[in-house]
């Protein structure tokens, strides 16, 4: 089997566009989340989010294009670019069918669909767009990359709820390790902050309510935390044969080096409060990496700020480390940029590479009273520099689904 490594990364987020930016904003615990502008949302029960309000397309996409690609594309393909650009990764210098790309999402353009109903409704059958289908469908994403930088090699859509993007960069790491591609650009893609999108997540109940508050309304393991924040983004990463990326030069932020994926088979949004499946995701990473869990690790839990995933997660954790582990720097960044959806686990990823390189966890801002459920060292609202052997990246989503991603220093 092979080897895989992290040799790039580019992301698109609430809190900044492009690593640099992002980085500097999660270490410094810089809260994303405002006032929806995006529509009006005076009728809502929740009326903010993360959303993404430095974004312009018009610098690698024509007035056509941008018409007829949607954001959630958009947004995978500008952070894509930047992690080609910073991988040095020439494609013409690949055999394109050893170069693949998956991509996640788990909702789609849900804006499309609000439109071309409407079209619908007012107009009648025949005005529909001719691009709604290929703008609204979830795999596009991974089309378009595919298309504009020539990869014709494995190309999936993870379609899993919040779990989507890690599941993207699991199995573009198992396409490599069983030798069925030498580069894999992975990673997933959101753009749902619609009337759509927010009124389903208020119909149940999903989202916080602290709507003068924004800054302070994603608390992940507070006990005062009332729910998500709808937040969007795209986090994309190159993943390379270990042998590939040494040979031609290449940076390595680390290895990945395991992998795990479970269903909790219990409830179709709501998560198995003995959080077993979960715990055995983060198990079945750690051991197929054939890594000590003694050793110093920074868990980027998925804490999403609802009161059933943080207590589920932190006794997962426990279950797998121990009751009182002195060797995890735990933390959510959704506590800054909201939950991203399908692009979470990929952002998330993007950040832990970011720890191994700059040896610093973020921390998880808002963490003000502590929860007796939730008791574990969420390295509250302040960064912390550490050096860690290695970073474990959790997503868990509706339907019962979970990925854990382990990457490690080499």
């Amino acid at each position: 089997m092979n080897k895989v490594v992290v040799t790039s990364c580019g992301v698109v987020s609430p809190v900044g566009i492009g690593k640099g930016k992002f980085w500097d904003a999660v270490t410094n615990g810089k809260s994303g989340v405002g006032p929806i502008t995006q529509f009006d949302a005076g009728q809502f029960d929740s009326k903010i989010a993360g959303q993404v309000n430095d974004f312009d397309p018009a610098g690698f996409l024509s007035a056509k294009e941008q018409r007829r690609i949607p954001r959630f594309v958009q947004f995978s393909l500008q952070a894509a670019q930047e992690a080609i650009d910073q991988s040095g990764i020439d494609f013409k210098q690949i055999d394109p069918y050893q170069a693949g790309t998956i991509v996640g999402s788990g909702v789609g353009s849900l804006e499309t669909i609000e439109k071309e109903h409407k079209v619908l409704l007012e107009k009648g059958p025949r005005r529909l767009s001719p691009f709604m289908i290929p703008m609204l469908i979830t795999n596009e994403a991974a089309g378009h990359v595919a298309i504009r930088f020539g990869l014709k090699g494995p190309n999936l859509c993870t379609v899993t709820a919040c779990a989507s993007g890690a599941h993207a960069i699991g199995e573009a790491y198992r396409v490599i390790k069983e030798g069925k591609a030498k580069v894999m650009l992975c990673g997933g893609t959101e753009a749902c902050i619609v009337p759509l999108g927010v009124g389903g997540f208020c119909a149940l109940k999903a989202l916080s309510r602290r709507n003068d508050d924004p800054n302070k309304a994603s608390r992940p393991f507070d006990r005062e935390r009332d729910g998500f924040i709808m937040a969007e983004g795209a986090g994309m990463v190159v993943l390379e044969e270990m042998e590939h990326a040494r040979k031609r030069g290449a940076k390595i932020y680390g290895e990945l080096s395991g992998y795990g994926s479970t269903c909790d088979a219990y409830h179709i949004t709501a998560p198995d409060p003995n959080g077993a499946a979960a715990a055995e995701a983060m198990k079945s990473a750690l051991i197929e990496a054939s890594f000590d869990k003694t050793k110093s690790i920074h868990i980027n839990t998925h804490g999403t700020s609802t009161m059933l995933n943080d207590k589920m997660e932190t006794k997962a954790i426990k279950s797998v480390f121990g009751q009182k582990p002195k060797n995890l720097a735990i933390s959510s960044i959704k506590s800054m940029l909201g939950h991203t959806l399908g692009a979470a686990g990929a952002i998330e990823f993007v950040s832990c590479c970011l720890t191994l390189e700059k040896n610093v966890v973020p921390p998880t801002i808002n963490y003000k009273y502590p929860d007796p459920d939730c008791d574990l060292d969420y390295t509250p609202n302040q960064a912390r520099e550490l050096k860690v052997d290695a970073c474990l990246s959790n997503s868990l989503g509706f339907g019962g689904h979970n990925a854990s991603l382990l990457v490690e220093k080499i």
